[in-house]
């Protein structure tokens, strides 16, 4: 299996109900009006006010522009400009990034964008000859994708329905339920083990399923598999936890995994466009996949209306890894039936304690590597800026991706056929990353009391300033400022510096910022952040004539947050004030940051 991180009539989306006026009885004593309470400041189209709790459980998805929600439509359509542009053939390779792509925008139970360009077949053969023009489709809204691994979120949710129902235990150990699964050392195995991909087991079988018989010699071998590493001292994503899940939960159900999650999931949330093995009527809405016709694999010629991971196509086309195909607005309902903590147009599919337990990190001592139980969290790599520790998510190799923020309530699907017509046209996770960043940038970062902040919001390897030049007075200068914070932590830095010689030496000035999620004590950057306004504080040494402060944020070669703002800039010595930043926003030379009210 190659490394993820290096690769890879529209339907209509379910309607919210209408809110209901209920008229007075007739007769009924008319009360006076009550004072109007005090107004409430949104949290709709913020990315400054996190959430803390599920949507309300009545959220049902609907449509509408942006705008109706204080979002910036000119920043949602910049990240859909990029990804759209990848269909088009770059001048340096020949060839686009990807055949085709479809985008699904929503925050707070409205879809904002969604949106398909390029071509759901479009090429002959491997070397990427174009097909007649009679015989390419192009990619549509509601065009199906082989979800390839975004089907282990499935797999991780019928999982969970039998430990709700008490025939699967957490803790219990594979063998415990499938005894021969105790030979080779994997006697030791959990269920947490596999949802969590800390069991061992290598990333894939070897030899590869397709390569067996029949399938009773394809479940031994995944029975039978020998581990890597001991259980639960690696973390390493691997195929075959999911594989040998599948395996527990059609022993203990008697059921096959497709009729578990037709049961369990597509039926109850009416995902009519979700399942395992599509027929043969839908072909023409299906994006296809690559040309197998190379040595060392299947030669199936073009896959298209058939599972393109081959461990998957092996096992029938139903496997715990790989194998559901679905549409953005099918993935976007299962996306908020999350978001409401289980329950979507009021069939619930999971507690609001299994939800939480599926996002809640298990992977502590593999920093880097934050799983949940089914949802992986907090990768940077291809939730772009809509990342934080609870920001879940999960890609396939096909070339999709799911990214579900509970922060701003907000979720983000990017589908391409990238391995149409072969794999080896490059890694799309810059688009992955665009249409998140595209959907964090458009929501607001509004300064606490009103007024206006200097916002950097740098791409990589980028550094911005923000300078002002005071006149000190020889006594010590209290700077103090109100500063959001969201960057890459650790790489991504917000410094203040000063000078006493116009620029051509620069000291870091140490700080202290309090607040939700504000380091500890003195630091001498700032980075991270809890989607919180902090305030910040520093001492600058006395000095006499020409200072000049400058706060300096520097990204580093990959991946940013949303950025940094400062505001409420005041600088004081023991003769008094010095600057009011608010009253004199010409006092400030600002390179990469820019005046905002959002």
């Amino acid at each position: 299996m190659l490394d993820r991180r290096a690769v890879l009539a529209a339907v209509p989306l379910t309607a919210a109900a209408a809110v209901l006026g209920v008229p007075a009885a007739a007769g009924a004593a008319v009360r006076p009006a009550a004072a109007p309470r005090p107004a409430r400041v949104p949290l709709t189209g913020r990315f400054d006010q996190p959430q803390q709790d599920f949507a309300p459980q009545h959220t049902l998805l609907r449509s509408a522009p942006g705008a109706e929600l204080g979002l910036d439509q000119g920043a949602l359509q910049a990240g859909i400009d990029i990804v759209n542009g990848y269909t088009v053939p770059d001048p340096a390779t020949g060839h686009p990034l990807y055949s085709g792509q479809v985008t699904l925008l929503a925050h707070d139970g409205v879809v904002v964008t969604h949106e398909a360009a390029g071509w759901a077949v479009r090429y002959a053969d491997l070397a990427g000859d174009l097909l007649p023009d009679n015989q390419c489709i192009e990619m549509r809204p509601d065009t199906i994708f082989d979800l390839a691994s975004l089907s282990k979120l499935f797999t991780s949710i019928c999982a969970m329905q039998q430990i709700e129902a008490g025939t699967l235990d957490l803790s219990a150990t594979v063998a415990s339920y499938l005894p021969s699964y105790a030979s080779n050392g994997k006697g030791d195995i959990t269920i947490q083990m596999l949802l969590t991909h800390t069991s061992g087991l290598p990333a894939d079988p070897t030899p590869a399923l397709w390569t067996y018989p029949d399938m009773a010699s394809k479940v031994a071998a995944i029975l039978g598999t020998v581990p890597q590493y001991a259980a639960g001292s690696t973390y390493l994503y691997s195929d075959l936890n999911m594989l040998s899940l599948q395996q527990v939960l059609q022993a203990i159900t008697g059921k096959t995994l497709d009729t578990l999650v037709e049961e369990g999931i597509t039926a109850p949330l009416r995902m009519r466009d979700t399942m395992y093995n599509p027929p043969a009527s839908l072909k023409p809405r299906i994006a296809a996949e690559e040309y197998e016709q190379g040595p060392g694999e299947p030669q199936r010629g073009l896959v298209w209306g058939q599972v393109h991971d081959e461990n998957a196509w092996a096992m029938d086309g139903v496997a715990g890894h790989a194998g559901v195909f679905s549409t953005v607005a099918d993935m976007a309902v299962l996306s908020q039936a999350v978001l409401n903590g289980g329950v979507y147009a009021g069939h619930r599919i999971l507690s609001e304690e299994s939800v939480t337990e599926m996002m809640t990190n298990y992977n502590q001592k593999f920093p880097g590597d934050s799983h949940g139980l089914g949802f992986e969290l907090d990768q940077r790599w291809y939730s772009g800026r809509l990342d934080s520790p609870r920001t879940s998510g999960h890609t396939g190799f096909t070339g999709t991706t799911i990214v579900i923020d509970p922060l701003s309530r907000s979720i983000a699907l990017q589908f391409s056929n990238r391995c149409h017509p072969t794999r080896n046209w490059g890694s799309t996770n810059p688009a992955r990353r665009a249409v998140a960043d595209g959907l964090a940038n458009a929501m607001a970062v509004r300064v606490p009391g009103g007024g206006r902040s200097w916002y950097a919001g740098n791409p990589d390897a980028t550094t911005a300033t923000l300078d002002t030049t005071l006149t000190a007075r020889g006594s010590a200068l209290q700077v103090a400022w109100t500063g959001f914070v969201d960057t890459e932590p650790g790489d991504d830095l917000l410094t203040l510096l000063a000078s006493t010689d116009g620029g051509t030496t620069w000291t870091t000035v140490a700080v202290t910022a309090t607040g939700d999620g504000a380091p500890a004590g003195q630091v001498t950057a700032l980075s991270g952040g809890a989607r919180a306004w902090w305030r910040v504080t520093a001492a600058v040494p006395a000095a006499t004539g020409p200072l000049v402060l400058r706060w300096q944020y520097v990204t580093d070669a990959e991946y940013t947050g949303r950025g940094v703002n400062v505001a409420h800039v005041t600088v004081r010595d023991a003769g008094g004030p010095l600057l009011d930043g608010d009253r004199a926003p010409g006092a400030f030379t600002a390179t990469g940051f820019t005046l905002t009210d959002r």
